[in-house]
Order: C-alpha cells, then sequence, then structure tokens
C-alpha cells in the first residue's frame, strides 16, 4: 500500500480493501481490579468501538466490551500483560517458551492509592501503577471535546525502571498516532491486536533479529515475518526476533509467531508500537538494569544456547558445491599440502543422485561408499557436514509417500516468488514439523547419514511455508514458527545420535537460539555485504543468540551471480572478521580454496593459524556466553551502554570479553576507530591507549586489522602448530596478559607461530 503517513492506514492497515468493514475497538479506563489465587492481578478493561473514517471517534452507541487484562510478575525483573479478545488467555504451552527453573511467579497484590491502583509484589516493590485519575486540566475553551477515556498503565518490571504505555498519543481527540492498547474486529470477530509504549525522545532500539540495518532503529518501521532475504542489505529477513531491546534499558518480547508489524519511535516518535494479527497479545516487559541481564532474563524465558563442540570452532570449507567424493578428498590434500588448519568439509547442494533434489541418501555414482569416505577423512582431521532442505516435490522420490502420509503439506500452484532454491521443488511442498509423525520421519533421515559419521546437518531454508496448504496448525501461524520447529527437530537428533548438538540454520524466530548455530544468509561478495552480515551479527547477539557466523567471502558474485569472484583484497578483509567470528565458515557460488586465490594465500594461511591460537579463548568464552546474556560478537553497548556514541557503532564489535575489533570494510585500508572508556592494547604492536576517543585515519597493511585487547585481559592461546583441533590438548594452552609486559604479537609467544 502506498505509505500515507497516518496511523490508521499505515499501522493499522485501514486502507487496506479487506478492511472496508473493520471496526476499532480502543482500551478505556480499566473498571474493575482483583488478585487471582495464584497471585495474578486480572484487570477489567472496557474497549469502546469507534465510528468508521479517517478520525478516531467513539460510536456511542455500541456498547462496550470489558476484557480481562491479565498482570503476572516473574521474579524480580519480568512482568507479562496477557489478554485475549477471542479463545483463551495465552498458556506456557509453547515451543518459543522455555522457562529457566529459577523463574518463579511471584504474588502480586492490590494497593490503593488517591490516583488509582498500585501492584506491588511480596518484597513490596512497585511493579505497576493504573492511573485512574482524569488529566489536570485548566479551563481556557471548548473549541475541542475533551481526550476520551484511555488505558494509563505504568510498568516497572524490575521495580525500578519505568515503562508507560502511550496514553495519549494525539493531535485533538480524533487524531491519534498510537494508542496504548486496541484491536480490530473483522466480520464481527476480533482479528488484530495493537499496543503501544511510550519511547523517550532520546531511546534508541535494538533487536529484533538479523537486521541488517544500523544498530538504533528508531525511527524505522518493521515487518516481522520471515521469508528468504535473498542478501543482507534490504529490509528482508531471515531471522525475524519478535523482541526488541531500548537504552532505557528494558525489553519487549512478544509472544507470538503470527504477521506482526514494529514502529520504534516511527510513524510516531513518542511511541513504540506494535500490531500483531491475532486476537490477543501476550507481552513480556523484561527489565534488568543493564542490556547484558535484559537479555540473560530474555534467555530465562525463551531459553539459554547450548554450548558447541571444540571442533566446530575451527576452520569450515565449502563451496555450491562439490559433487564427487573425489573432489573433497582433492580439497582436503590440498588443504594438508598447503599447511592450511582445517576442521571442516561441507558438502552442499551436490552429494545427492541430482542437485539440489534433497533425498537424503549420497549419489552412489559420485559417491560410491559414503561410509568409507567419510572414515577416511575423518582420520585426516576432517569432518563431514551436508546440506539439505525442507522443501520437497515431484521428482523427489519421497515425496508422494510423504503427502500420503501427512509428512509433507503439498502446495502444487507455482508461487512465482523468486528465492535462492534452485531446484524445481521450491514452489510444491515442504516437511510439516508441526506434524509429530513428519519430526519423527525427518529425524530418522537424519540419523541415518548421522551414524554414518556425518558430524552435523545444514539446515538450510525453513523461512516460508505456503498459506494454502494444510498443516496441521494454521499457516499463518506456522510461517515464522516453522523455522524453529525445523531446527528443534534437526539439533535433537543430531545431539542424540552424535552427543554432540550442532547444527548450521538460516533462519529462526524466539527460541532458535537454543540451538545453535546460525549464520548471516546469502551475502553479496562486495564490502557492503561485509558491512551488512556485521550489522545482523550484532543485532542478532542483540536478539538472545550466542553464536553465529557468516560467508566468508561472501556467497554470490556481484554482478555475474557465479562468475564474478571475490576481490583478493575483500577475500583477505572478509576473513580476518571471521577469524574474529565465533564460527569461521568458507563458503559460496563460485570456489572459495585459499590456494585458488595464489596472490593471498599466504597471508590467508598465517590468518587460519591465528584461528587456532584462539581457539582456547573462544572455548572460553563459548562456555561463558551460554549462561549469561552475552554473544560471542556483541556489540560496544554490552560494555559501554552509558556511553551515547556506542549505541550507533555497528562497524566495531568486541570478541568476547576482552577483544575490540574493527575489520576494515574498503579497499583502501584506512578507517576512523571509536575506542571506548578504558585501556586498552594494540594487538599487534603492544601500544598502550587510553580510551573515550576517536582515532581517526587508522592505515592498516592487508596483512592486518585493528584489534585491541582491554589492558589486563588475560587470554588462553594455543602455542603449538596443529592441522586440526584433534590435535589440540586443550591443557597445554598458555596465558598470554595484555599489560606492560606485552611488546606485540612479534616478540610474544605467538611471533613463529604467526607471522602476520
Amino acid at each position: 500500500m502506498k505509505q500515507t503517513n497516518d496511523f490508521l492506514f499505515d499501522m493499522l492497515d485501514f486502507d487496506a480493501p479487506e478492511a472496508a468493514d473493520d471496526i476499532l475497538w480502543r482500551a478505556c479506563r480499566p473498571a474493575g481490579i482483583r488478585c487471582a489465587p495464584n497471585g495474578d492481578i486480572l484487570l477489567t478493561v472496557p474497549f469502546q468501538a469507534q465510528k468508521k473514517g479517517v478520525t478516531v471517534e467513539a460510536d456511542s452507541g455500541v456498547a462496550r466490551k470489558a476484557y480481562r487484562l491479565r498482570v503476572r510478575a516473574y521474579g524480580d525483573s519480568i512482568i507479562r500483560l496477557s489478554i485475549a479478545f477471542a479463545g483463551p488467555i495465552p498458556d506456557d504451552d509453547s515451543p518459543m517458551l522455555e522457562m529457566h527453573d529459577s523463574l518463579m511467579v511471584e504474588a502480586l497484590s492490590v494497593h490503593t492509592t488517591d490516583s488509582g491502583w498500585e501492584i506491588r509484589d511480596s518484597h513490596d516493590r512497585l511493579r505497576m501503577r493504573v492511573n485512574l485519575a482524569d488529566p489536570p486540566i485548566k479551563m481556557w475553551s471548548d473549541l475541542q471535546p475533551p481526550p476520551a477515556e484511555t488505558l494509563d498503565l505504568e510498568l516497572f518490571p524490575d521495580g525500578k525502571t519505568s515503562v508507560p504505555l502511550m496514553a495519549y498519543d494525539q493531535f485533538f481527540p480524533q487524531k491519534h498516532d498510537s494508542m496504548a492498547l486496541a484491536f480490530v474486529e473483522r466480520a464481527g470477530v476480533p482479528h488484530r491486536a495493537l499496543f503501544s509504549f511510550h519511547a523517550q525522545p532520546n531511546e534508541k532500539f535494538t533487536g529484533t533479529g538479523e537486521r541488517f540495518a544500523r544498530l538504533d532503529l528508531a525511527g524505522r518501521t518493521l515487518i516481522l515475518e520471515n521469508t528468504d532475504a535473498l542478501g543482507v542489505n534490504n529490509r528482508r529477513a531471515y531471522k525475524n526476533i519478535p523482541f526488541y531491546l531500548t537504552s532505557r534499558p528494558y525489553g519487549l518480547f512478544i509472544h507470538s509467531s503470527a504477521h506482526m508489524r514494529l514502529s520504534l519511535a516511527d510513524i510516531s516518535t513518542r511511541a513504540a508500537q506494535g500490531l500483531v494479527e491475532e486476537p490477543g497479545l501476550d507481552l513480556f516487559i523484561i527489565g534488568g538494569g543493564t542490556v547484558e541481564q535484559v537479555l540473560y532474563n530474555y534467555r530465562r524465558l525463551t531459553g539459554f544456547p547450548q554450548d558447541v563442540p571444540l571442533w566446530s570452532y575451527g576452520v569450515w570449507m565449502s563451496r555450491m558445491t562439490y559433487f564427487s567424493a573425489e573432489e573433497v578428498r582433492t580439497v582436503a590434500r590440498k588443504l594438508r599440502e598447503g599447511d592450511f588448519p582445517c576442521d571442516v568439509l561441507h558438502l552442499d547442494t551436490g552429494w545427492f543422485a541430482k542437485d539440489w533434489v534433497c533425498e537424503w541418501e549420497f549419489s552412489r555414482e559420485r559417491f560410491p561408499d559414503p561410509e568409507a569416505f567419510i572414515k577416511a577423512l575423518r582420520e585426516d582431521g576432517y569432518r563431514i557436514t551436508l546440506w539439505q532442505m525442507p522443501n520437497l516435490g515431484p521428482g523427489n522420490k519421497l515425496f508422494d509417500m510423504a503427502v500420503e502420509k501427512g509428512y509433507v503439506a503439498p502446495h502444487f500452484v507455482p508461487s512465482g516468488k523468486a528465492g535462492s532454491d534452485f531446484s524445481v521443488q521450491m514452489g510444491d511442498g515442504r516437511i510439516d514439523f508441526s506434524n509429530p509423525e513428519a519430526v519423527e520421519w525427518y529425524q530418522g533421515l537424519l540419523e541415518r547419514l548421522l551414524r554414518m559419521g556425518v558430524a552435523a546437518i545444514k539446515t538450510d531454508f525453513g523461512e516460508e511455508v505456503h498459506f494454502d496448504a494444510q498443516y496441521r496448525m494454521p499457516a499463518a501461524k506456522l510461517h515464522n514458527l516453522y523455522a524453529l520447529l525445523y531446527q528443534r527437530a534437526a539439533y535433537e537428533i543430531t545431539r542424540k545420535t552424535t552427543g554432540a548438538g550442532l547444527i548450521w540454520a538460516r533462519s529462526s524466530w524466539a527460541g532458535s537460539q537454543r540451538y545453535p548455530l546460525h549464520w548471516g544468509g546469502d551475502s553479496a561478495c562486495t564490502w557492503d555485504g561485509l558491512a551488512g552480515s556485521l550489522r545482523g551479527g550484532l543485532h542478532l547477539g542483540l536478539s538472545g543468540f550466542a553464536f553465529w557466523s557468516h560467508d566468508v567471502p561472501g556467497f554470490y558474485g556481484v554482478p555475474n551471480f557465479m562468475n564474478s569472484w571475490p576481490a583478493d583484497d575483500l577475500y583477505v578483509r572478509w576473513t580476518q572478521f571471521g577469524v574474529f567470528t565465533s564460527h569461521l565458515r568458507y563458503h559460496g557460488a563460485s570456489p572459495r580454496e585459499p590456494y585458488a586465490y595464489p596472490a593471498i594465500a599466504d597471508i590467508v594461511r598465517q590468518w587460519w593459524k591465528l584461528r587456532y591460537v584462539l581457539i582456547p579463548y573462544l572455548v572460553e568464552q563459548g562456555r561463558h556466553v551460554i549462561e549469561t546474556g552475552l554473544p560471542l560478537l556483541r556489540a560496544l553497548i554490552f560494555h559501554h551502554e552509558d556511553d551515547p556514541t556506542c549505541w550507533h557503532i555497528d562497524d566495531q564489535y568486541y570478541f568476547g570479553d576482552a577483544f575490540l575489533v574493527a575489520p576494515i570494510i574498503n579497499s583502501a585500508g584506512v578507517r576512523d576507530v571509536y575506542l571506548p572508556a578504558g585501556t586498552w592494547v594494540d594487538f599487534w604492536t603492544g601500544e598502550r591507549l587510553e580510551g573515550s576517543r576517536w582515532l581517526k585515519h587508522i592505515a592498516m597493511p592487508l596483512e592486518r586489522m585493528p584489534v585491541y585487547v582491554k589492558y589486563g585481559a588475560q587470554v588462553p592461546v594455543y602455542p603449538h602448530p596443529v592441522q586440526c583441533t584433534d590435535e589440540m590438548d586443550l591443557a597445554q594452552s598458555v596465558t598470554l596478559t595484555f599489560d606492560d609486559t606485552y611488546r606485540g604479537i612479534a616478540n610474544s609467544i605467538l611471533g613463529e607461530l604467526v607471522a602476520l
């Protein structure tokens, strides 16, 4: 639809043809309150129908409808607001929720005040204030009528942080830019619901998933609906997460998988508002006092990431695609002969009888003895991972049986939508992961491969379902949830079969962080592809995810998809970024093996060796982030949220607790670096630097990029050369201390290992 800059149209879609007879119902002043036996507070909220038209005006000829708003507290930092306009109030039986044992329901009580009610917990902490008083006025004119009743609530999720609903966001009573709480009725049935929280003038917003936008999302309206993003430089997103975090700080988790719209100080600059296309709302307002604690509490609701195996921190080598056992063995041999340490060889779309037609079986012509093939590579220190997808169609030998048994929901009308599934099956059917029998069948397919010795499965796609196909649950609710159900199925059978849970996933929804790990999708082999990838990783880390990777040095060529190879300097710069990322995988639409880029192969080799030097640090930090609210690749605000500058920096980051990394994102090799507060040590030279300042026009040769370490940091490193993690005994790790004794990498114990 054409943007109108009108709340009723741009936020509520009242200009859509199908909305011609929709009715808006707006929340009024609460009419009653009571305490439930379990400690919840039940607030009776009347809703008033509004007249049709381009303004908001109460339809007094229609009786109000009253609904129950449930208020529940979890511990000392979370308040849950739940309301159903049709059907029951949401409960905890949801795949998105995995509440930690420490998250106990806290009993609430009501206290009457001169202006309304205060809701306090058993420790006498104020958790919510209900204002029933009329706004104070000094009568001057009756040109405009008085404001209509509204819902005026102020929440204190952690007993301290104030998070008010946006009670009065209007010019005059008929013209609004947001509403505290409302729903829309279609054909007499509640259809979609709206909420709005007050946004402070300088409030910053982050999160919402793998957003390829600038770090501060204030002033953006976002559609939270997973799709094949086809790159990392657009509004589309593989990984939408119905959660945002603000500089106040607080977080909001919208417990739903329905189509959703978030306007973060955009349609109204004084409101953070959301529209959810279902007849109810389940909102978790999350406090904690700091960015990290808010995210920790979000993980307490939706689940903590699991740890990853040691070998996964090594180098992964892939391309689209290797077509035979002999081709893979050649790559393995050349990497070892070239002294390129590597742990994983990934087989993408070409290991089946027909490229892209996923039947979960090796081509016996090109991979005549897959068990022996996998075993031999494993003996040489390589693990094999496999690509697959959940799309099946005619031509796949499993399709007819899977449709007959209800494992696949068929869709026989071509969607006509462009995507990155280059098979003929993209428009035909999806495995129905809302069907337990389909999950069991799918896991059986994977288990057979895992028992052969396959180390992990790439769970590609999963962003979309067909809305006119028949799944066990409504397609509109399954669409976003599909990624979570898909990844859970693959992760759980992998952990059960191999003892080490790990997948390689592209799509996501709330709760997917429990099933590492995720990568950033099909980025362009360009500088803006590198920049967009980093932004996506930062936002995903602010959305509850601990581990994240990306395709080095970008996935597809520009302008020729498979024949525009990445430039040498881009390959090196993206490698440097990848070394300081939780996981390092090379993948793309053309060859990615470093020996295919002879002019820079020596530089790349040294960076791979640095990666293996840092693996003890990665293991240490990986164990730390799964128990906190932190990601491995983290925005500066995790450690400097009181510094306004850090809320706007999206081209540098913390790598774990110790490193500050500033990738080079241009061919000139020059950039500005912001050093936050503290004392820093130049990783390369040992120079000591004071923070809270910009370093301007830092020039770096191709062999290096700006890396700084917190003064006093003690970083475990591996002091011996290895070809893979099988050769590592972490007990032999040593500690590198970054203080006045550190004289630069060349003069450290790493000097002989890494000649950069």
